[in-house]
């Protein structure tokens, strides 16, 4: 037989979805600056190298 009144643990799953969600998203985010300071830094180092072999030339 079912149990009367409100369904156990829907709010506790509610907010751990929710602090999941959260979490993903920050270590998704953290991923994605990452990337895209490193390929900034790859980016500055190219045109450095690029300067010094055109002023060698």
């Amino acid at each position: 037989m079912p149990k009367k009144g409100k369904a156990k643990n829907t709010v506790n799953k509610a907010k751990h979805t929710k602090l999941l969600n959260r979490k993903i998203n920050k270590v998704k985010l953290e991923k994605q600056q990452n990337k895209e300071r490193l390929k900034a830094i790859i980016r500055k180092a190219n045109e450095l190298k690029k300067k010094d072999n055109d002023q060698s030339i």
